[in-house]
């Protein structure tokens, strides 16, 4: 697999702005895979949504009926009809295709939220065989190393940005937490898209 020159490597995760790197989530040794890029320009005006019209939009999809459901799902939760609606639902599809496809999965659970607490405020890694996470606005998610010790720097994802984390049902140890950043009466609200996969390991894949 050929990755960008701008690939980074850790012990536990992989970052780079070429979108195959989430298919590395696979090795036994990449608990996070990044996928750095910044935030569609066509996404700009989630900037200006007021997310107190928004719906969360929970979905469980059949991975060959994200073009069609997305829209109606997104126009019912709130979002503005026509073009912007459907910039964001094809973004979200060709997301959640490609996560899809890594996971070996005909179906994937969607959730795309307007989050306004701390929600889950503390480090921790979920109970699933991988998470996909895409923060929409700022401010992002945050990650850390678990072995990283006390002073262990804490990174964020910015907008736009993938993460594919595992999870416990595919880690047999923790080695990259995450939590949701401290919001808390700050008066801020973000969106978040987390995409789930099966409750299995795919077959064939590394654990």
């Amino acid at each position: 697999m050929s990755l960008s020159t701008l690939q980074s490597v850790r012990t536990a995760w992989i970052a780079s702005d070429d979108p195959a790197v989430l298919e590395r989530i696979s090795e036994q040794s990449v608990h996070l895979a990044l996928w750095t890029r910044p935030r569609p320009k066509g996404l700009d005006w989630l900037d200006t949504l007021d997310f107190d019209e928004i719906d969360d939009v929970q979905e469980t999809l059949a991975a060959s009926d994200l073009g069609s459901a997305l829209p109606a799902a997104l126009e019912a939760a709130g979002y503005p009809a026509g073009v912007r609606a459907a910039v964001l639902a094809t973004e979200i599809a060709a997301l959640t295709g490609r996560f899809a496809h890594i996971m070996q999965s005909d179906s994937v659970r969607l959730r795309l939220e307007v989050v306004e607490t701390d929600a889950c405020r503390k480090f921790h890694m979920d109970n699933v065989t991988a998470r996909l996470l895409m923060p929409l606005t700022e401010p992002g998610t945050q990650w850390i190393e678990a072995d990283g010790g006390p002073d262990t720097p804490v990174n964020h994802l910015h907008a736009g940005e993938v993460g594919l984390f595992k999870g416990r049902i595919w880690a047999e140890a923790p080695a990259i937490l995450h939590r949701s950043p401290p919001i808390a009466g700050t008066g801020l609200s973000r969106l978040l898209l987390v995409l789930d996969g099966p409750l299995q390991v795919p077959e064939g894949e590394a654990s």
